[in-house]
C-alpha cells in the first residue's frame, strides 16, 4: 500500500507538471532562438546580440540569433509565428510587423500571429548623403530634387518599412520627384551611398553614426519629431519646414501565439534588467538606442495603435508596393 500510495503521489506529481506547461522553463530551457527578420550587421542584429550576450552572462543559457530576412521582414515574421510556442524561440520586431499586412500579402495577423513581450528600444533615424556632396541640409536636397525632377535617388531598407513609409511621406509632403531605392538592409544601402550609387539614404541612426564619424557621411535631418541627442545641431525634417513628420523606428520581442504568460513575464523581466545593465545600457545609447521596456498588455496595446497609426498613412499618401 506504501508503494501504491507512492506510486500515485509520482502520478500525480508528474500531471501537474504537464499541466503547467512552462512553470519549470526557466530551468529546463539550455537554448533560446532568437530570430532576426532582417539582414545581419543591421541595428536589430546588434541589438539582439548585446542582450542575448548579457542573458547568457547572467542566467547561464545558451541564446542563438538567426537572421531571416527577405520580403520586407515577413520571412523572418512568418517563421516566428510557425514556431512552437514553448518560450525556446522568440524574434525581434519592429515597425515592419504591422505595416507589410496593410501594403501586401502576408502569412502572419501582426494583432493575433504573436504574444507581445517587450518594447524594447526606439531608434531615430537621420537622412545622410555623401561627405562629398554638395547638399549641406535638407533644403538644398529638395530645391535639388524640384529643379532636376527624377534624378536624385533615395536609398532605404524595403520596401515595406518604416523607412520606405517615411521616404513616401517626404515626397508626398515635399511635393518631390525621387527615386526611391530599396536594399535588403541599412548597412548595404549604406555601402551604396559611400560608393556613388545613390544620392541618399533614410537610415538608423545606430547605422550611419560610425560613417557620421568619420565624415565620409554627412547628417541632412533627424526624422523624428525631436532632434538626437547625440547630434543637437542636427534640426528635425519637421523644423526643416514639413510639419507633423515623425518618423522612428521601434524594436521590440515577441513570442509565438500562445506562449504561457508566466514564460512571457520571465522573458521579459529578464531583457528588461539587461537592457538596463551598467555593461549593456552605455552601448545601446552610443548606437542611438534608447531603452523602452514596455511589456505585456502595454507593448500588445502600442502594437494596435501603430497598425491604426500606419493604416491611415498609407492610405493619406496613396503607398503602394509593386
Amino acid at each position: 500500500m506504501v508503494i501504491l500510495r507512492n506510486l500515485r503521489a509520482v502520478c500525480s506529481a508528474l500531471i501537474l507538471f504537464s499541466l503547467s506547461g512552462n512553470v519549470a522553463w526557466s530551468q529546463s530551457a539550455k537554448t533560446i532562438k532568437i530570430i532576426v527578420p532582417f539582414p545581419p550587421g543591421g541595428t536589430a542584429t546588434i541589438l539582439a546580440r548585446l542582450l542575448a550576450e548579457q542573458i547568457s552572462r547572467v542566467h547561464g543559457l545558451t541564446m542563438l540569433i538567426e537572421n531571416r530576412p527577405g520580403a520586407g521582414a515577413s520571412i523572418g515574421y512568418e517563421a516566428i509565428a510557425r514556431a512552437l510556442p514553448d518560450g525556446n524561440t522568440l524574434g525581434i520586431n519592429g515597425n515592419s510587423i504591422v505595416i507589410n499586412p496593410i501594403l501586401r500579402k502576408v502569412n502572419y495577423d501582426p494583432l493575433t500571429s504573436f504574444e507581445p513581450i517587450c518594447y524594447l528600444v526606439s531608434s531615430p533615424q537621420v537622412i545622410v548623403v555623401n561627405s562629398a556632396s554638395p547638399y549641406r541640409k535638407l533644403s538644398d536636397f529638395i530645391d535639388e530634387a524640384r529643379a532636376k525632377p527624377g534624378e536624385l535617388s533615395l536609398a532605404s531598407v524595403g520596401p515595406a518599412t518604416t523607412q520606405h513609409i517615411g521616404f513616401e511621406m517626404l515626397r508626398h509632403l515635399a511635393k518631390i520627384d525621387v527615386n526611391y531605392v530599396p536594399y535588403p538592409g541599412g548597412a548595404p544601402a549604406v555601402t551604396a551611398l559611400l560608393g556613388g550609387h545613390v544620392t541618399s539614404v533614410l537610415g538608423n541612426y545606430s547605422e550611419v553614426i560610425e560613417q557620421l564619424e568619420a565624415r565620409k557621411l554627412r547628417a541632412l535631418a533627424a526624422t523624428s519629431s525631436t532632434r538626437i541627442e547625440p547630434l543637437p545641431d542636427l534640426p528635425t525634417v519637421a523644423e526643416s519646414g514639413y510639419k507633423g513628420y515623425d518618423v522612428q523606428v521601434w524594436f521590440g520581442l515577441i513570442a509565438p501565439a500562445k506562449t504561457a504568460k508566466k514564460t512571457l513575464s520571465e522573458l521579459g523581466a529578464w531583457f528588461t534588467a539587461s537592457m538596463h545593465a551598467p555593461e549593456v545600457k552605455p552601448k545601446l545609447l552610443t548606437l542611438g538606442l534608447y531603452p523602452v521596456g514596455k511589456c505585456g498588455a502595454d507593448f500588445g496595446a502600442f502594437i494596435h495603435t501603430q497598425y491604426d497609426d500606419y493604416t491611415r498613412i498609407v492610405r493619406e499618401a496613396d503607398i503602394k508596393v509593386e
